[in-house]
């Protein structure tokens, strides 16, 4: 059996186990965001989430070897690059600027402003 016969043998499988760890990766994250107490850490959760499981998913397509999939798969993980941290850190500082409270146990508040404020509406 020579290299290229094994690799289109292998390479299904490869693209259904990256197809597999994506939805894992994604189902963890939808978890995080119902089990976890905050909305910093929800946060978190989903934003981790969803660019590790995306990235596995472009991944998987990537496998195909088709150049166009290919193009478009690495076009929309550099979107997910640049776009998944800052809006991360726009939910998370509109959340501080209504004054969401940290609620993980031995959170500290390090930005040293206003660190004794009121709960806010929902708190």
């Amino acid at each position: 059996m020579d290299l290229a016969s094994a690799l289109s043998y292998i390479v299904p499988y490869l693209a259904d186990a990256l197809v597999v760890l994506g939805v894992f990766v994604m189902t963890l994250g939808v978890y995080g965001v119902i089990r976890m107490p905050d909305t910093y850490t929800r946060l978190h959760a989903a934003s981790k989430a969803v660019f590790l499981g995306v990235i596995s998913l472009l991944v998987a397509s990537v496998v195909t070897g088709d150049e166009e999939i290919i193009l478009r798969a690495a076009l929309i993980a550099a979107f997910l690059i640049l776009t998944t941290p800052v809006s991360a850190h726009v939910i998370a500082r509109a959340a501080y600027g209504r004054g969401e409270r940290m609620e993980t146990p031995g959170a500290v508040d390090e930005s040293g402003h206003r660190l004794n404020r009121e709960p806010g509406p929902r708190g």
